[in-house]
């Protein structure tokens, strides 16, 4: 049975709970509470119409309601970006490997693990990258607004991979890896 350090514990359940924290102050400034949510909310009040806002005003009732939610999105990327370097770096020094994709002797099984954590880490890189375009506002406009596409696409993806993520679990526990979960929230009892 695998075991889990410390470290690859911390990294996972940051991982987690940083994702979670993205996902949702990611979700809530595309949908509920979007420039167009909040602005059309504001202008509905008989009050504020009587005050024939101009855009930047309104734009800047929108920001003051945003920005300090988004904050936490902000924070969480730079969590998650850490994370990940340490991650990929602890992977490297522990010679940790997903499943060959090509060799013969790979199971199916193996294959979609491996797949899926590939696809995970290319994913997460993909937002770092994307997320620092928009943040720091590098390159050209035409660039900002393609990594604000890609960027806005974890909105769909994040929930499929924690989807697999959590079968993958339940087939593990059910099958030749039992107890995984315990080993992944408190280790080894050794």
């Amino acid at each position: 049975m695998k075991t889990y350090t410390a470290l690859h514990r911390l990294l996972h359940w940051t991982f987690a709970l940083g994702m979670l924290v993205l996902f949702t102050t990611g979700f809530l400034r595309m949908y509920w509470m979007s420039k167009t949510v909040i602005s059309e909310a504001v202008n509905k009040n008989l009050e504020i119409q009587n005050l024939n806002l101009d855009k930047q005003s309104l734009r800047t009732i929108v920001h003051s309601v945003q920005d300090p939610m988004f904050q936490w999105h902000v924070y969480a990327a730079y969590i998650i970006t850490f994370a990940f370097i340490v991650r990929i770096i602890y992977m490297i020094v522990k010679g940790i490997k997903f499943p060959n994709l090509f060799l013969k002797t790979t199971t199916t099984k193996e294959k979609l693990q491996g797949l899926t954590y590939l696809g995970f880490y290319v994913l997460v890189a993909v937002q770092i990258i994307t997320g620092s375009i928009l943040k720091f506002e590098i390159g050209s406009e035409s660039l900002g607004n393609l990594a604000e596409t890609v960027h806005k696409l974890a909105i769909y993806w994040m929930p499929i991979f924690v989807l697999l993520h959590f079968a993958g679990v339940a087939i593990s526990e059910n099958t030749n890896r039992k107890g995984i979960t315990s080993k992944m929230i408190g280790g080894d009892s050794k």
